[in-house]
């Protein structure tokens, strides 16, 4: 029984080993010059989040966007990562945590870059029809994240439209926490918040649907897409959100503990 044991457990360690080793490898080298200058230049000249905060945070956010790449691997399918695309994976994991500041996504240990749209089979070749621009896996694909690298870049150079991708994803990450995808992640919204949150929601779809609202339309699809869909707005262009929509904007500064406007 016992040799049976060890038999079993040896290959589970190598394993184990070989992936953690391999896990590292994979990221190291964007780990070392995360808070180098290039690194820090990548996240001037691309996150406007990051240009806005003060220096102390400035730093808090290097440090935490290094640990996200040091939690979490970065592999590219397809197409190359390069240090630009490392931290703003990482840039679009903290800056909806950034309040929270001990977060961990436990929930979490692979981001997948594709090269452009995918289609529900992963696949970003042929001519199937590909529209998908990012999406967090279920069932074999749990604990992945996948994000067209085309739109990962995209999300940071246009910050007028209150569109930002991967931000997006990584929401639905956050809203996934209490085990359900529904636009209500239980540690963000207070209970007692909750039927306000929905009513809020609904007034909003309803003004969508009348084409009365500047608020990207697939909001409409569920709770999970529009809570997803407002907070890329909200974090992209807050001015613009808190103007347009004021008791949206003020429930999303509760919700996540920021308050990013300048107006």
């Amino acid at each position: 029984m016992e040799k049976l044991f060890i038999i079993i457990l040896v290959p589970a360690v190598i394993y184990l080993v070989y992936y953690l080793l391999n896990k590292t490898q994979k990221n190291s080298k964007a780990i070392r010059r995360v808070l180098s200058k290039e690194g820090k230049d990548i996240l001037w000249k691309e996150v406007q989040y990051y240009q806005h905060l003060p220096d102390a945070d400035k730093i808090e956010f290097e440090e935490r966007c290094l640990h996200f790449l040091d939690q979490v691997t970065v592999e590219g399918v397809g197409v190359e990562v390069s240090l630009k695309d490392y931290m703003l994976v990482a840039a679009s994991a903290i800056i909806p945590v950034f309040a929270f500041k001990k977060w961990e996504y436990a929930n979490l240990t692979t981001v997948l870059l594709y090269p452009n749209t995918f289609n529900q089979d992963y696949q970003f070749e042929g001519n199937e029809d590909r529209r998908i621009l990012g999406m967090v896996g279920e069932g074999s694909m749990n604990g992945q994240m996948i994000l067209s690298k085309a739109a990962l870049e995209a999300g940071f150079l246009n910050t007028k439209d209150g569109q930002n991708t991967a931000i997006h994803e990584f929401v639905h990450l956050l809203d996934k926490t209490d085990g359900e995808v529904d636009g209500l992640p239980e540690f963000l919204i207070d209970h007692t918040y909750t039927l306000a949150w929905l009513e809020m929601i609904r007034k909003e779809i309803f003004k969508i649907q009348e084409g009365k609202s500047d608020i990207n339309p697939y909001g409409i699809t569920n709770r999970a897409e529009f809570f997803a869909v407002v907070s890329e707005y909200f974090f992209e262009n807050p001015d613009r959100l808190k103007s347009h929509h004021p008791e949206l904007y003020k429930a999303l500064s509760t919700i996540f503990k920021q308050d990013l406007s300048f107006a």
